[in-house]
């Protein structure tokens, strides 16, 4: 474009200069303009989260920088700075997704790493080959993190639900079709189903009416039902694990036959 074309769109409002000699689309996402106005790219949970990919969280933006690059503008105290070589043309905004997955594994504690993987996975984003190029580039301490992967999982949720329930020494079912009752998240240990719920999938009465109806019937089939609601996997982690723990704990105690509360509560239901 002339100079002139330009100017004219930047008056218009159709573009957006963010730097000397650099140009946006005034409709681009806002954090792909603040990597511009910054000299960056949209790396690691940032990119992640612009695409879909799960990642507990996105604050604050995490930006590559090339090493040695001079005259960049000052960064707020809130970008978090990845200085590292990139394949990337020297115009691109944002890194390329297997990059980004490998600095979000770095930046994440293991079990959102898990989760994002996960996600980016059962998405089809990346395939099994990419996964392996992932932790190729990682250093070997994060090659125990490749046998916690499991691409059936269809949230962050359920992925770190999985992984409580694994750290606890449960056997867990992932994605488990149930006569009656249609395709449940979970199933630990053979009887508990356990469904991870969020407010986008589960607010209105539609689809609260047919979770209870098949609850009802997962429990004709013999299964206890649990809904952990997405917030509180993802930010009251150990008030989630201390209920799930008291769960396990009731059903083994029901089960113990010389458990003195289960039989009494057996010959009272015998005597009634």
């Amino acid at each position: 474009m002339s100079r002139h074309r330009i100017a004219c769109l930047v008056a218009d409002g159709r573009l957006v200069r963010t730097r000397n000699g650099r140009y946006l689309r005034a409709d681009a996402r806002p954090r792909l303009l603040e990597a511009s106005r910054l000299g960056g790219r949209l790396d690691c949970v940032s990119l992640l989260a612009e695409i879909g990919v799960f990642v507990r969280d996105r604050h604050p933006l995490h930006l590559q920088f090339t090493p040695a690059t001079t005259r960049l503008p000052v960064r707020p105290e809130q970008v978090v700075a990845h200085w590292r070589d990139s394949e990337c043309e020297r115009t691109a905004l944002a890194v390329d997704l297997v990059s980004a997955l490998v600095q979000a594994c770095r930046c994440q504690p293991p079990r959102d790493a898990v989760a994002t993987l996960d996600s980016a996975w059962h998405s089809g984003l990346v395939d099994e080959a990419e996964i392996a190029e992932i932790f190729r580039r990682l250093p070997r301490r994060y090659r125990i993190l490749r046998d916690l992967l499991d691409p059936r999982c269809e949230s962050g949720a359920e992925t770190l639900m999985r992984l409580l329930f694994r750290a606890l020494g449960c056997h867990v079912d992932v994605q488990v079709e149930l006569p009656g009752v249609g395709r449940v998240d979970l199933i630990i240990d053979g009887w508990l189903v356990v469904e991870c719920d969020s407010k986008a999938h589960h607010e209105d009465w539609k689809s609260q009416l047919r979770d209870r109806r098949r609850d009802i019937a997962a429990a004709g089939l013999g299964y206890t039902t649990i809904r952990p609601v997405a917030e509180d996997i993802y930010y009251r982690s150990e008030e989630t694990l201390t209920a799930m723990k008291a769960i396990l704990g009731a059903h083994a105690r029901r089960q113990d036959p010389q458990n003195s509360t289960t039989q009494t509560r057996l010959r009272d239901r015998k005597a009634s």
